[in-house]
């Protein structure tokens, strides 16, 4: 079977990491490689993270760059720290060298290069703000047509965002993290004829990490996969935790556990909206998770952990 070419976009939170981790165990991707955004991370750490994943998991021929992108509006501090404490868990620091090469060359150039060399039309696996996405196709017009669509986890379409006002006073709690961070980025994607893919939160709020699938990835902690993911789970269960990144990262290789829905949209990027991803009549139409079969892809997880 023909593999599907897939460059990944992850901003460095923990679910990136486990979403990275399962992509990797994908038999029908060809990976070109990995692009961090400094979005939800402190990003030298979470540079670090990605390519000591990719080392633990013998693929360290895949290559690694860092976007010197910035976004609007910054993640909070202790959700960007997570990538700190990760890139200090054992099991990912046994050895002295990291063998993944840090390329040179920035995130953003690097999508752009990928996309002209790559033989057909290539899909981006997006985990995090559309910030680098936009950010190339501004550079390089011309790579819109050798993308074949975006997968992306972000926005809300339905629900009531997780931009808390808590954390973000002036904002009507409507907005997504991946939409706000950089909401003027996204709204320039939407402008394009590209493929949209959308993971929303009415989807991931259906499917949380919950303690009992915890402790079944606990069982298998003597398969480095396992074993990694069970303590990056550990650090956030106090939380209410969801499968974010890893939900929608497992659309690649099991569309057949998803039903998707069009909506038409727009991205609004001003006022106490900023960020909020809105159904609206002639808007931008984009395809949405609307349902999953959880029992499917919690057995499929713990599969490809286990490998």
């Amino acid at each position: 079977m023909k593999k599907q070419l897939v460059l990944m976009d992850h901003d460095g939170g923990v679910d990136d990491y486990l979403a990275t981790m399962l992509l990797l165990t994908m038999e029908n991707i060809e990976l070109l490689g990995i692009v961090v955004t400094p979005a939800d991370c402190y990003i030298q750490s979470a540079v670090s993270v990605t390519r000591k994943i990719i080392d633990l998991m013998g693929f360290s021929h895949i290559p690694v760059a860092e976007s010197t992108v910035r976004g609007i509006n910054s993640f909070p501090r202790l959700y960007r720290r997570d990538s700190l404490i990760i890139d200090h868990l054992p099991i990912l620091n046994q050895k002295e060298e990291i063998k993944t090469p840090l390329l040179t060359e920035t995130g953003e150039d690097f999508m752009i290069k990928v996309l002209r060399e790559a033989p057909e039309p290539v899909t981006l696996m997006v985990t995090g703000p559309l910030t680098t996405v936009a950010v190339a196709l501004a550079k390089a017009p011309e790579i819109e047509h050798k993308i074949k669509q975006i997968v992306w986890m972000g926005g809300a379409l339905n629900v009531p965002g997780n931009v808390e006002k808590g954390i973000e006073p002036i904002q009507d709690g409507s907005a997504e993290w991946n939409v706000y961070w950089d909401a003027v980025s996204a709204a320039k994607v939407w402008e394009t004829e590209i493929e949209i893919i959308m993971c929303p939160l009415d989807l991931t709020n259906q499917v949380p990490v919950t303690s009992e699938l915890v402790q079944n990835i606990g069982k298998q902690y003597n398969y480095p996969c396992s074993n990694l993911a069970g303590q990056c789970y550990a650090l956030v269960i106090p939380q209410d935790y969801y499968f974010w990144d890893v939900l929608a990262t497992a659309y690649l290789e099991k569309p057949e556990f998803y039903e998707l829905k069009e909506w038409e949209t727009e991205i609004i990027t001003q006022g106490v909206s900023q960020g909020k991803t809105k159904v609206v009549k002639g808007g931008r139409k984009i395809q949405a998770m609307d349902k999953v079969d959880k029992d499917s892809f919690y057995n499929y997880i713990l599969q490809q952990w286990k490998r």
